[in-house]
This record gives C-alpha cells, structure tokens and sequence, in this order.
C-alpha cells in the first residue's frame, strides 16, 4: 500500500510542477490568468473500523484553479488596446457565420482587411449596435454585432458651381502663338486649378487656361478667352470652345454677367453625366500686376474617408472622418459569470463557458458588476514570478520526499525478500 501512497504524491507533485512551470511559461502572455493546483487527502474506511486505525491512502488532484485577479495593466499608445480594471470578459466571436463565442482579457485589438474589430486570432469584437441616432441598443448575446468600421461617412454631393475669381495683368501682351494648345504655354497666358467632385464624391480637376484675345487702348475694353478642361475632357459652353471674359477700360468685369453653365460631361471614372456652372464673381479684375488667383470656392462634397477610431471608457467606439463627421459604432459588450474558474480554457487567453461557470451575464463598462475599461492600456498576466519561484522549490521538495518515501517502502520490502 505504501507503494501507491507514495506513486500518488509523486502525481500530485508532477502536476503541480507541471501547472507552476505553464504559470511561469505564460508570464508575458497578455490576458493569461495563472492556475493553482489543489489537493485532497484520500482516506479509505469503513464503519467497522476503529477511527484511530485509519491509515491515508495517498493524495488526489482536487481540481487545477484558475485566479481571476487583475493582472498587471501598462500604456500601450495604440487607441484600439483596451484593458479591463475590475470584473468582465470582452467577447468575441471566432467563427462569424457560427453562434458561439469565445471570452478574454486579452484587449489588443486591431482592425482587419474587412474592417472588423477583431483580437490576434480573427475573432471578432463585439458590441452592442447604434441606431441612426447614435443611441446603444442594449440585447440579448444573440442581438450582439460584429463592430465594424464603415470605409465613408456622408452622401457625396457633385459640384454644381465654381466660384473663381482672378486678376488678369492689365499689361499682358497677345500670345505669341494665335491657336490655342493647352501643351503649349506660348498659347495663353495663365492657367489654374480647382478641385471639384464628380456625382460618386471622386476628386477631378478642373484647369483654366485664360488667353488675351485683344488689348484695348487706354480706357477700352479688352477681352480674355477662358479654356476650361477636367482632366483631358474639354468643356464647351453653348457648344463654345471658350468663355469670353470683358473688361471695360478701368478692369472691371462686364461680361459675363453671372455663372456660365457648362454643356454636359461625363468625367472619367464614372458613367453619370455632369453639369456645373463657372462663375468669375464680383471680384474678378484686369489691373496692373502679375496673374493672382484672388478667391476659388465649389460646393461639391466628397464622402468622409475613414480617419481613426477610438474606444473611450464606456466602450462607446466612434469613427472619424475626413468630412468632419463623427460615428458612433456601438458599445462593447462586457460578460460576466456567476463562476469564472468554471470556465474552460482553449488557449489564445480565451475561454468558454460551461455549466460549472453558468451561463454569461452581459453589461457594459462602469455598470453594475463590471469594470471600467481603459483605452489605449493592455492587461498583463497575473502571474508573480517570486511567487512561482517559492511555489517551484516547494513542489520539487514535495517530489523529493515523495521519491524517497517510495525508495524506503522499496528497501523495506527487498529486506523481507532476502529473509531466510
């Protein structure tokens, strides 16, 4: 019998060496919650025999116990790493066609190619979704999102009309060459360029290209023609190649009056035909000095591109835009249980929950039963190395003793072999 006594404090040794030696290999491990064996004496008896006789018959494994306390939390700098202060797991779901889910403390997480949020195994981040307002719609597990990053934000809008307003030198001489080519600069005398939007929010170039056509003697008027191009597609006014600018012999503007409407275009990229209007304003002049472009405006928006998500302590994740605009995603769904060390272990500082843990019960950050989360922070393993390290010594001490029980038991039992 002494053989088994000590073959089992020997296993319950190993097992301990074997769950301080994984605590110890998962130290840096984010998210890692650190395990502590437990043991049992096993006594064997029964109600014929004397209570002062009872022998132990060895050591059981109790149960492997896992530590939810808090590990160590360090500034990460990057605005999607967020960490858990108290109580909660994040949940995230690993396969997005299935409906099971995956829990952890692990909070590093990031964006993928299809712009989920997602932890460093794919799973995916969820949370509870906004509606058109902004306002959290709390659910059920079963009503949770996927949070997901749109790529714009807004309606683009196509640019209907252009404000330019430029001064054309008073002095300026005829070109030396008499047609007009856009490639060759000794056709026209200036040119300049505006940014205008197409019906899908695309950026196009709108370049004007101004030639003097006649120079007036002092206190005439005078007259520039105005070439106009987006891109390499040429625009025509009245099916005119040119808008013709008049001054009068002071330099101002007489003519045209107001906007010049452009026949329609289709821009490159896009199968939607454009129309939009130039208008040179009021305060557009021909004086003396160099070509200056005074004023240029258009009324064309393109959609929001994505510029940055946060998460703030509520879990509230919002989305900025290039146009100013500002999302709120949803709110990231925090989970509790009644039991954690009841929960399974799959590795990746993730678990699942089974029936010794109960089933999750969900919240948000700072509500009741839940921590506070802190963005851009990670938590660390609980694992303390001293603690370990005191716990290795005494379970080898433990083996140890074990072993050398289980070598007298051996002596003993070779001595009354050898008994003649």
């Amino acid at each position: 019998m002494s053989f088994y006594t000590s073959l089992s404090g020997l296993q319950a040794a190993q097992t301990d060496l074997s769950v301080i030696s994984h605590n110890l290999a998962n130290v840096s491990t984010n998210g890692f919650k650190k395990s502590r064996s437990e043991f049992a004496d096993v006594i064997s008896s029964n109600v014929q025999q004397s209570p002062s006789s009872q022998i132990g018959s060895g050591v059981t494994v109790k149960g492997n116990r896992q530590q939810f306390t808090s590990g160590n939390i360090v500034q990460s700098g990057s605005a999607l790493d967020v960490a858990i202060s108290r109580d909660g797991f994040f949940v995230v779901k690993p396969n997005p066609g299935a409906a099971s889910v995956n829990f952890t403390r692990n909070g590093a997480f990031l964006v993928d190619a299809d712009r989920y949020i997602v932890d460093g195994q794919g799973g995916q981040l969820q949370g509870y979704p906004a509606d058109g307002s902004g306002a959290i719609v709390r659910t059920a597990l079963s009503g949770a999102v996927s949070l997901r990053l749109p790529a714009t934000s807004g309606t683009p809008t196509a640019t209907s009309t252009v404000t330019k307003s430029v001064n054309l030198p008073a002095g300026a001489a005829l070109p030396a060459n008499a047609t007009f080519d856009r490639f060759d600069p000794a056709s026209y005398n200036a040119s300049t360029q505006t940014t205008i939007y197409d019906s899908e929010g695309n950026p196009q170039t709108l370049t004007s290209y101004f030639r003097r056509d006649t120079v007036g003697a002092a206190g005439a008027s005078s007259n520039w023609s105005v070439f106009n191009f987006v891109g390499d597609t040429p625009l025509t006014a009245g099916g005119n190649a040119a808008i013709t600018a008049t001054f009068d012999g002071t330099g101002a503007l007489t003519a045209p009056a107001g906007p010049t409407s452009f026949d329609a275009f289709t821009p490159v990229g896009t199968a939607v035909q454009q129309q939009f209007a130039l208008d040179f304003g009021t305060a557009t002049t021909q004086t003396a000095g160099a070509f200056n472009v005074l004023g240029t405006s258009q009324d064309g928006t393109a959609a929001g591109q994505l510029q940055g998500v946060t998460i703030d302590p509520e879990g509230l994740v919002r989305a900025s835009f290039s146009n100013g605009d500002t999302q709120t995603l949803g709110q990231v769904v925090l989970a509790n249980f009644a039991n954690p060390t009841g929960l399974r272990q799959i590795g990746n500082s993730s678990w699942q929950a089974t029936g010794l843990s109960g089933s999750p019960v969900l919240g948000a950050a700072n509500a009741d039963g839940f921590g506070e989360l802190l963005p851009g922070a990670i938590e660390r393993s609980n694992v303390d190395i001293t603690e370990e390290l005191v716990s290795l010594i005494a379970a080898q001490r433990n083996f140890q003793a074990n072993a050398r029980a289980l070598d007298t038991a051996s002596q003993i039992s070779q001595t009354i072999f050898n008994i003649q």
